[in-house]
């Protein structure tokens, strides 16, 4: 009698540990949704405050190089260690702003920015999507790559419609590479960056040129 009721505990005891056990599992599985979820929350509303005070502060911008100037340091401000700049095409081929006089990230002498033709730039301009520094390479970029190696650099398209005014420019640190989260908050702002430019630049026949053979 008492060897069936051992039996019988142990059965119960048993049935209760995989209930306890499946309950744990079910437990972490909400806890893990729940913290997923929740960094998730902040990841979005840091992307909407970045967004807000962007648009923020280039709203009474009057002038173009000071757009250029508060973006580039915006910019900088939300993604840490990086360099920025903007790159636009004019009528004399294109032309390079960078946030306050920033001095470029030295590449063993050779200025990154420097290694920008008019040909790369007007495709950066055309494409529709980030590019990573090996799509410039693909398009020609004309440093040494090895010296590149050094850096994580993506360019964002300035455009809307099929029609490109220019890009930003950021890179940082190999060590640091830039993250996905971060080139999408860059992503988010360029339609308005675009219009704030079309808006106090201006375009002259041959600008309209320019941009409509990118």
């Amino acid at each position: 009698m008492n060897r069936q009721q051992n039996q019988r505990a142990r059965r119960a005891i048993k049935k209760l540990n995989e209930i306890r056990h499946k309950q744990e599992m079910k437990i972490d599985i909400l806890c893990n949704d729940i913290v997923g979820a929740h960094s998730q929350i902040i990841n979005q509303l840091q992307a909407l405050n970045f967004r807000a005070g962007f648009y923020e502060s280039i709203l009474n911008q009057k002038e173009l190089e000071g757009l250029l100037n508060t973006s580039a340091k915006h910019i900088q401000e939300h993604i840490p260690n990086s360099k920025v700049a903007v790159f636009l095409l004019s009528q004399d081929g294109f032309q390079m702003h960078m946030a306050n006089n920033d001095e470029p990230i030295d590449v063993d002498k050779i200025k990154f920015e420097n290694c920008f033709t008019l040909e790369v730039v007007s495709d950066i301009c055309r494409s529709n999507d980030i590019c990573s520094l090996d799509d410039m390479f693909e398009m020609g970029l004309c440093c040494n790559s090895a010296e590149l190696n050094k850096l994580s650099a993506a360019a964002i398209p300035l455009g809307q419609f099929g029609r490109g005014v220019g890009f930003i420019l950021i890179y940082r640190s190999a060590e640091n590479k830039l993250r996905s989260e971060e080139l999408g908050d860059l992503k988010a702002i360029t339609s308005g960056l675009y219009r704030a430019i079309e808006s106090l630049r201006e375009v002259s026949p041959q600008d309209d040129k320019i941009d409509q053979a990118i």
